[in-house]
């Protein structure tokens, strides 16, 4: 087990995840076509070209959930009772197939659970970042983990 238990955490904490990834042109199809997405800047070569852009666009869905899937070794790997929300999602700057995406978490709240004696919830602040050291997508996360046994 690689996450940590609520007792671990210490608001501050900030960890740079291992794992990075290149985001294919396979990545975005799969993803896109697989949640029903029809958006043209995804999919259409050619209106993606037309666009302010010039080329295909990721799915900012894609690149959320890769920057939260880059955090769960580290973070909550056998710990997880429940992811609670997510908040204050942005993505400034756009990401394209080819880019190379790293993670970053920052704990940034802990609340001792009312109704879960054995649980506390922690919030992560993650931050998604390409290879230009560019902020793709960030967001706050919040985690029901479980305390020590």
């Amino acid at each position: 087990m690689a996450g940590k238990y609520f007792d671990e955490w210490a608001i501050g904490d900030t960890l740079t995840h291992d794992i990075r990834r290149t985001v294919t042109e396979t990545d975005n199809l799969l993803f896109t076509v697989m949640t029903h997405n029809p958006q043209p800047l995804h999919l259409d070569v050619e209106a993606a070209k037309a666009s302010e852009f010039g080329q295909i666009l990721v799915n900012g869905t894609f690149t959320f959930s890769l920057m939260v899937g880059l955090s769960v070794g580290d973070t909550t790997l056998g710990t997880l009772v429940a992811n609670l929300g997510y908040d204050k999602l942005v993505m400034p700057k756009p990401v394209f197939i080819g880019d190379t995406l790293r993670a970053e978490s920052e704990v940034i709240g802990l609340k001792q659970s009312k109704s879960r004696p054995n649980a506390g919830i922690v919030t992560f602040l993650h931050r998604c970042i390409n290879q230009r050291d560019e902020l793709v997508c960030q967001c706050e996360r919040s985690t029901l983990v479980q305390r020590k046994p």
